[in-house]
């Protein structure tokens, strides 16, 4: 198999030798910049994401959403605690029509409504991950944030983006791993899949911010402005995802301790 150079300047780069018997996948590097159905096949078969982790989700979604209020609390409170982070909600939001804070707190009126928004988006981590359209919605995600797709425009830097991710996965795991009756293999598989996910996410957030692969863009594609929440015309989030989650579960402890925590502060 050989790769062609980038442009006509470049040296071109030298074959790879495969040893026989040897069993080698080939990836076109083009897909992966020009359909997003390829780039998730190439992503889900190097990160071994198989039906293992979607059953995992599946069945753990239980315990991972009764999580979802105090994390997305813990978030916004680490958010705000940065002036560099806390400028992106002084742009209004495009389903947003009340009063906006110029120095928001975790009580501003566009601080409540993202959290609803950041609720049902981690709802949707949930979701069935065998979709195309679950995907399709990540993606849209990470578009969202380098000002398309909303009526106004919204850019956030991709440090900003991966280092949120990182936080979440990192509340995630300790709150799952730290589950007072689940068995470990099965706190495993959770942390597994979920990891998986959002590091896909976090491929969907960048892919949109780097230029690899800018060669494959022939013309700029019509992007449509919808609503938060919808893709294709259809509604994405589901209106009582955004509503907190009951009480009464077996991570009500975890949840207290979890909301009682300093953000940057010592165990």
């Amino acid at each position: 198999m050989s790769t062609s150079p980038v442009n006509s300047g470049e040296t071109p780069l030298p074959k790879m030798v495969i040893p026989k018997g040897r069993l080698v996948t080939h990836v076109s590097r083009e897909d992966l910049y020009t359909s997003l159905e390829a780039r998730i096949k190439y992503l889900h078969s190097f990160l071994d994401f198989s039906s293992n982790d979607i059953e995992a989700l599946i069945s753990g979604s239980k315990y991972i959403k009764a999580l979802i209020p105090a994390v997305v609390n813990i978030v916004y409170k680490k958010l705000l605690q940065y002036d560099i982070t806390a400028r992106a909600f002084t742009t209004r939001s495009t389903s947003f029509e009340g009063p906006v804070d110029e120095q928001p707190d975790e009580s501003s009126p566009q601080i409540l409504h993202r959290k609803m928004f950041m609720r049902a988006y981690l709802n949707k981590l949930c979701a069935d991950p065998s979709k195309m359209e679950f995907w399709e919605y990540l993606d849209k995600v990470g578009m969202m944030h380098v000002g398309l797709g909303r009526a106004h425009p919204l850019h956030v830097e991709y440090i900003h983006l991966g280092a949120c991710l990182s936080f979440i996965q990192d509340i995630l795991t300790e709150a799952i791993l730290s589950h007072p009756r689940l068995h470990l293999q099965r706190k495993v598989a959770i942390v597994k899949a979920i990891g998986k996910v959002i590091w896909i996410q976090n491929d969907l957030m960048a892919k949109w911010h780097v230029r690899d692969g800018a060669e494959f863009i022939r013309e700029e594609t019509e992007v449509v402005i919808e609503k938060e929440g919808y893709l294709h015309g259809k509604k994405i989030l589901d209106s009582e995802e955004m509503e907190e989650a009951g009480s009464g579960c077996p991570f009500s402890g975890v949840k207290k301790a979890m909301e009682g925590l300093e953000v940057g502060g010592k165990d």
